[in-house]
């Protein structure tokens, strides 16, 4: 009896220590199962999983110490400046600045935004044409005031020599059917081509309405008076 009785204590000791043993692997098969099934219930509601490492050291008893986010360099861009891409829409570029060019490339680009509009005999625009109308119409919009008439017309401005001498802006004018010497057509020179002593010119034809053409075509060439300067003088390139 005396020597159980000694024996006693070791006896608790060592059944403490199995006690908690058994507690630290109970706590440990909790972790785990908690890791596993990767939620927690919380109130009845369905809470996320904290990580295994956070719960992990709860248990052991391990201060959790937050790790620190890198710093950014210096140089790198905000969230909000990575975000914003450069604009794409035509909208928001520069455009033309308007009167770009000369006086008379100004004209020319003018006129031909009339291409294609009908012709009809004595309208003065902007939805129909006769050649002289159509020539008013173009010179008025930048402050040049001419006659309907194209016969009119060619009493205007100031007379220009011959093919050589011709201008972009020059009014050229041509006879009519039955008569040749007499004025019954008029356009605007569009383009010289002093190589071969020709011009192109934009007017208001019976057949096509506003159209460009060019001063070799057989019915031209033959009928083809003279020119007029409406528009200062440019200078000339040798």
């Amino acid at each position: 009896m005396g020597a159980l009785g000694k024996g006693r204590p070791h006896f608790v000791t060592i059944f403490a220590y199995l006690c908690s043993v058994k507690k630290s692997l109970t706590n440990l098969l909790a972790v785990l199962a908690l890791v596993s099934c990767g939620t927690l219930r919380q109130g009845g509601k369905t809470a996320p999983s904290p990580s295994s490492e956070s719960l992990l050291t709860r248990e052991v008893g391990i201060v959790d110490t937050p790790q620190s986010k890198p710093d950014k360099p210096k140089d790198a861009p905000s969230e909000e400046a990575a975000s914003q891409k450069p604009s794409t829409d035509p909208s928001a570029r520069g455009n033309a600045p308007e009167g770009e060019g000369t006086l008379s490339d100004q004209v020319i680009a003018y006129a031909r935004t009339f291409l294609g509009t009908p012709y009809k005999l004595g309208a003065s625009g902007p939805k129909l044409f006769d050649c002289s109308g159509f020539t008013r119409y173009v010179f008025k919009h930048f402050g040049y005031n001419l006659t309907q008439y194209s016969g009119a017309q060619f009493k205007e401005g100031r007379e220009v020599a011959g093919y050589a001498d011709l201008q972009k802006g020059d009014l050229v004018f041509f006879g009519k059917r039955g008569s040749v010497r007499n004025i019954g057509h008029v356009g605007i020179v569009v383009s010289v081509n002093e190589e071969r002593g020709s011009f192109r010119f934009i007017h208001a034809s019976t057949s096509g309405g506003v159209v460009e053409s060019e001063s070799t075509q057989a019915y031209y060439m033959m009928r083809y008076i003279g020119a007029r300067r409406i528009l200062p003088d440019e200078d000339r390139k040798d």
